[in-house]
């Protein structure tokens, strides 16, 4: 496996003006070979020429968040990232290779820019909609999620030399984890267990690592990963919504439930303590199935008075 080592280029001012100084020699010896006519003078001019010529092509700029792989007829020689002007071997390949922190959607695809055969493009680089992965998750349930990524290049040779296209092999990994990731947890989970739903904070880095131990082979750095959309696919999503509204009905009258009988519990206790009625068990049946109905109803309770005793 290639790894990344430093190169120290020269600075390209010097290189210039050597460059300068070759030029103007190589004119004063062509100029003083041809006033007088002496091909000793004429052919070194001209060789100088040749040489200044070749010599421009060592030259190169680094923006700041940038980087040159520098390879001498593909040996690879080291990468420079030092923003600047430079000159270095006039034989160098110099790649391109951005630092840059990026992102993408899962379920977009890039679209490369297009050149003509004079190498002018005429069509710039894009990036599709994206489109949520669909995907069962662990009980099976068709769910449609898509996730950002943050990424940057932190090995430049592992980018360059590792993989085939390192921004493509970023998404695809990435929808390959976010893949696995889906199946192993359900969408939503009543008890303790992860969900996509309810743990998005432990999803995510789930997702991170995952996506970070495919990369690593690539020199790429996942910066962060969220989960950008998630719900249930629209065949199920009906049923499903059925679903969590009777589990929410369901919670919502055991809480109701729980706190009538409480309350009924306290009056009963209230009444006896205080000697303010005394009631037998009839009656205090009687008294809690009234109390529940009040408290327990959906809707408003018509009382009804009792204008005779206590039992008739």
């Amino acid at each position: 496996m290639t790894h990344e080592k430093g190169y120290a280029p020269m600075s390209g001012w010097g290189g210039l003006l050597a460059i300068l100084l070759l030029v103007v020699f190589g004119i004063t010896l062509f100029a003083l070979g041809i006033s007088s006519e002496e091909p000793l003078l004429i052919i070194p001019g001209i060789l100088m020429g040749g040489l200044t010529l070749i010599t421009m092509f060592g030259f190169m700029a680094i923006s700041p968040n940038d980087s040159r792989v520098l390879l001498l007829f593909g040996e690879y020689r080291g990468t420079a990232k030092t923003s600047g002007f430079y000159w270095v071997n006039p034989f160098f390949s110099k790649k391109k290779l951005s630092l840059r922190v990026r992102n993408f959607e899962t379920g977009s695809t890039s679209i490369p820019e297009k050149k003509n055969q004079a190498g002018q493009i005429i069509e710039a680089s894009s990036r599709s909609v994206s489109k949520p992965s669909k995907v069962n998750d662990s009980d099976g349930n068709p769910v449609d999620i898509s996730a950002v990524v943050v990424w940057k290049v932190t090995d430049t040779a592992e980018a360059m030399f590792e993989v085939d296209d390192y921004e493509n092999f970023v998404e695809v990994q990435s929808e390959a984890a976010l893949r696995v990731l889906a199946s192993r947890h359900p969408y939503d989970s009543d008890d303790d267990s992860v969900s996509l739903r309810s743990n998005p904070a432990e999803v995510c880095e789930q997702l991170q690592t995952d996506i970070q131990e495919r990369l690593d082979k690539a020199g790429v750095q996942v910066i962060e990963a969220r989960i950008s959309h998630l719900a249930y696919s629209p065949e199920i999503a009906a049923a499903m919504l059925q679903r969590q509204q009777a589990q929410a009905i369901v919670a919502a009258r055991t809480m109701i439930v729980e706190g009538a009988v409480g309350m009924v519990e306290m009056a009963l206790n209230r009444l006896k303590r205080d000697g303010i009625v005394d009631l037998d068990e009839d009656r205090k049946a009687a008294m809690v199935s009234n109390l529940l109905v009040v408290l327990c109803s959906n809707g408003n309770v018509q009382p009804v008075v009792n204008t005779g005793t206590l039992y008739n």
